[in-house]
Formats: structure tokens, C-alpha cells, sequence
């Protein structure tokens, strides 16, 4: 590439990002004429290139980048020395069109309307709404589990691969799209990462691969946990960016779904979100409802809860930190936080429409 070339690639980047928050200030303009304009055609192409390959291809990608990046350094390390600056300019060309194509394939969605605009539902909610919906949470938990299992005690098993998990997560979504055509899922692509293990011990249960539009699920996590967190990553495919949405999006699909293990991953997990608020906003009320759960529930969060212990380093908290920072600057104001706004929305929604 030549130095001119590479000029003009690096001055774009300061326009582009001036562009972009220009452009995310009118998120009804997004909504039309890019979430719901070329998106689902770019997305769409990217799941039907790379949907049918049974392993990650955007995990490859990553490997690959790393590998190239490490055999540079290594093998210009003199130069890099020497000419410090034109090392620097060449990292500006890489960040400039990576900036780009994020934006182009994906990225946009983080400035589209919020979900609770598109379905009429709010965030906001009182102390008293969270114990009453945490107490019907509980009750539909111990219902699934005990349906599922026979008795009170015995935690719940996923009988399910993960590949059958991933069938029944897109039958879902058929179901949903009866209510929600918006939620249609076209060429499907779901699959367990490729780095699970790195996912894990950085305290992920999945991603959106921006660039192959993969939904990468953490295939380590305890299987009644996969319908969520696939279902999750899906809606992060289908546009949505923010964390609430997609935990929103991942428990309805999931709830709607006819199958009793789907409904207990639904029901649970979102309990898990609301005992975890109400231990910060009421831990007398939180600790009385623990005492309501089936011993069954209680070991099934036992199970989730000693996988990621096994797996607590001293890096975990630099990796969500540096992803905090990346949703704060890109319009989710939140930040890590948001994963929990989830309560809100499940309560305004339950409210509205019941499930």
C-alpha cells in the first residue's frame, strides 16, 4: 500500500468517528435506513457464507490475526525500533477500516431506537413491582423444575446437545416471529465458539462475531443455561446491540418456546437477574425468597456458580473492564451494567403482556 494511500486511510478515521456519532444522534434515521435497511441484507450474506461451515469461522479469523500480528512484530522488530512513526501509522490504517467495516456490518445497531420504544415497555420500576415479579419467577421456576424432574430436589439436566440446543433455539425463534415478525430469523448461524475456554476465563458466555455475523456461544457453561444465552446471541444477529435487549430478546424466545427445558433455562435465569438486584435493594426479602426455592433450583445456581468460580483470575476484571469501556463509547451509557437492565424491561413487559 502506498504511503499516500495509507494517509488517506488514517485523516478518515477522526471523520468517520465524527460521522458515526453525527449519524447515532438521529436513531430513527438508523432504524429505517440501516437496522432495518441494508443490515438485514449484510448480515444475512455473511450467515449464508459462513452459516453452513460447522466450526467458527470468525474465531479462525481472530487466530489468524493474531498469528500474522505476532509473526510482524517478530519479524520487523528492528524496523518497528527504528521508525517508530511509520509503525504507528500503519497500526492507524489497520484501526481506520476496522472502524469501518465494524460500522458497516454491524456496529450501527448500537445507535438504533431502544427496544422499549419498539415494544412500549419501560426500565423503570419500583421495589415493591421487583419482589412480586421475583416471587412469580420463583414460582414458575419450581413449576418447570419439579415438571421436569418428578420431585422438589433433584437438579435439572438438559437431555440436549448443544447442537440440538441451537435447532430448538431458531425453532424458536420461528414461534416468536408469529408475535414479533421483526424477529424473524433467516439463515441461521449458531455455534459454540472455537475459544470457550478464553471465553470462560474471561467471563463470557458468548459473542457476536461482527465481521462473519456468527453467534458464538460458550459451549463450557452448564447446558440449562445455553437456550438463554444462545437465544441472547441471536438477537445480537438480528440487530440488536444492547446487552438488555438481547437478554430481554434471549429470555422471550426461550419462554415462548414449547419445550419444558427452555422454559426452566428462561425462568431461571431471569431469576437469577432479579435476586441478584433485590440482594442490593432488599436482602432481607432476598434471602426469604431463597428459602422458597426448590432445592433443585438452588443446585442448578449452584452449578452455574461453582463453573465460574473454577474458572475466577486476576485478568477476569481487566477484560470486562476494557468491555465496559467499548459499550460505554458506543452509546451504552450503562455499560456492563446494562446485562442487568434486563429486570426492568422483564417486569414492564410481564405487566403489559403477561408470559
Amino acid at each position: 500500500m502506498r504511503q499516500r494511500t495509507k494517509t488517506v486511510i488514517v485523516l478518515a478515521l477522526p471523520i468517520q468517528i465524527i460521522l458515526v456519532k453525527w449519524i447515532g444522534g438521529y436513531p430513527e434515521l438508523v432504524e429505517k435506513y440501516y437496522s432495518n435497511g441494508i443490515y438485514p441484507g449484510i448480515s444475512q450474506f455473511l450467515r449464508t457464507l459462513f452459516g453452513w461451515i460447522p466450526f467458527s469461522i470468525g474465531d479462525l479469523f481472530y487466530l489468524s490475526l493474531c498469528i500474522l500480528a505476532g509473526r510482524y512484530l517478530y519479524k520487523r522488530w528492528k524496523t518497528i525500533r527504528q521508525k517508530p512513526m511509520v509503525f504507528l501509522k500503519n497500526i492507524a490504517v489497520v484501526l481506520s477500516i476496522t472502524y469501518f467495516l465494524f460500522h458497516l456490518l454491524w456496529g450501527m445497531n448500537y445507535y438504533r431506537r431502544p427496544i422499549t420504544e419498539k415494544l412500549g415497555i419501560e426500565k423503570e420500576y419500583t421495589l415493591n413491582e421487583l419482589q412480586v415479579f421475583t416471587k412469580y419467577l420463583i414460582e414458575k421456576s419450581n413449576y418447570y423444575q419439579t415438571k421436569i424432574t418428578g420431585d422438589s430436589i433433584t437438579s435439572v439436566k438438559v437431555p440436549y446437545s448443544k447442537k440440538e440446543i441451537f435447532q430448538k433455539t431458531k425453532l424458536g425463534y420461528t414461534l416468536l416471529k408469529e408475535t414479533y415478525p421483526d424477529f424473524e430469523y433467516k439463515k441461521p448461524s449458531l455455534k459454540s465458539s472455537l475459544f470457550s475456554l478464553p471465553l470462560t476465563y474471561m467471563g463470557y458466555g458468548g459473542y457476536l462475531n461482527p465481521f462473519s455475523n456468527e453467534a458464538q456461544v460458550n459451549g463450557l457453561m452448564p447446558l440449562f443455561r445455553l437456550p438463554t444465552v444462545s437465544g441472547h446471541e441471536v438477537g445480537h444477529q438480528l440487530g440488536y446491540s444492547a446487552e438488555d435487549a438481547t437478554n430481554f430478546i434471549g429470555f422471550l424466545v426461550t419462554a415462548k418456546s414449547d419445550d419444558d427445558h427452555f422454559k426452566y433455562a428462561a425462568y431461571s435465569h431471569s431469576l437469577a437477574y432479579c435476586l441478584s438486584d433485590l440482594s442490593r435493594k432488599d436482602s432481607l426479602q432476598f434471602k426469604e425468597n431463597l428459602q422458597d426455592l426448590n432445592p433443585g433450583v438452588r443446585k442448578n445456581f449452584e452449578e452455574v456458580s461453582k463453573f465460574w468460580e473454577q474458572y475466577e483470575n486476576p485478568l477476569e476484571p481487566v477484560f470486562k473492564s476494557i468491555f465496559n469501556t467499548f459499550l460505554k463509547a458506543n452509546n451504552q451509557e450503562e455499560g456492563i451494567k446494562s446485562y442487568n437492565s434486563v429486570v426492568g424491561l422483564l417486569i414492564s413487559y410481564h405487566t403489559k403482556n403477561g408470559f
